[in-house]
């Protein structure tokens, strides 16, 4: 299958399986992360892992059929990319992605729907659109801008040059560089910690940022939001195990959702 997901010890595992395409995707292939990612959510996971089989993690759209006399860019952006993206943001547990190779288009936008991304060393992000006299989507702009500065990011649209893994993490696109061969391994080992934690707290966390991110809300209004959540968290049974475990010495057992 071009996607494939797995879903055990409450860990979901999507893998973009098209490596002689470097994972790029058409519409048949997001409709199958779409579905993947509901099968994950049903299962109930308190984590999710995404990534790419092969030398890339996702080189994009695959254009190799694609006739620009014919091409309806704009639909396929908005009514079949977009809400891909929304349904990764809104993934009811953390995500993280492991990213190796070329991560171009709608490759980065999943980047940027998830919660924690780590990088290989040889990774490569940019916009290579120029050459094809096309622009950067999928949350590219909003990404650099934020991150990078306007003059980094018309540098990089303008030149169609790429950064490596090294220099993404450097300029605040991403979490954390890792050796290319480590990669995996590393992203995995932390998932499997965060399935352990206490879910619903760091889902607030989640909601938080996503609303300091999209609504730029102030210092008071986000320690309003803050105080809130913590609010409501102490009703939950992982914030009496955290404080009995915290008391009694010992580890804590979070049920999470459960």
């Amino acid at each position: 299958m071009p996607v494939d997901v797995t879903v055990d010890a409450g860990i979901a595992e999507i893998v973009l399986n098209r490596p002689e395409k470097l994972n790029a995707l058409d519409p048949e292939h997001l409709a199958e992360l779409a579905n993947a990612l509901t099968t994950a959510e049903q299962a109930g996971v308190r984590a999710l892992l995404l990534r790419g089989e092969g030398r890339a993690f996702c080189a994009g759209r695959d254009i190799s059929d694609i006739s620009p006399a014919t091409d309806d860019a704009h639909a396929f952006l908005s009514d079949v990319v977009t809400p891909v993206l929304r349904q990764l943001a809104a993934f009811p547990a953390p995500t993280f992605a492991a990213a190796q190779g070329a991560t171009l288009g709608i490759g980065l936008g999943i980047l940027i729907a998830t919660d924690v991304v780590y990088v290989g060393e040889r990774a490569r992000f940019g916009s290579p659109f120029a050459n094809l006299g096309a622009t950067l989507d999928s949350g590219g702009h909003a990404l650099f801008v934020e991150r990078l500065g306007a003059h980094r990011t018309l540098d990089l649209i303008y030149t169609a040059e790429l950064m490596t893994g090294g220099e993404a993490v450097a300029g605040g696109l991403f979490s954390r560089v890792v050796p290319d061969d480590e990669l995996l391994e590393f992203t995995r080992e932390r998932v499997r910690k965060v399935s352990t934690g206490a879910t619903t707290a760091l889902l607030a966390s989640k909601a938080l940022v996503a609303e300091l991110r999209d609504n730029r809300v102030g210092l008071w209004d986000s320690i309003d939001a803050e105080n809130a959540a913590q609010g409501a968290l102490c009703a939950t049974d992982d914030y009496a195990e955290g404080f009995a475990a915290f008391q009694e010495k010992r580890p804590p057992t979070f049920a999470g959702r459960r």
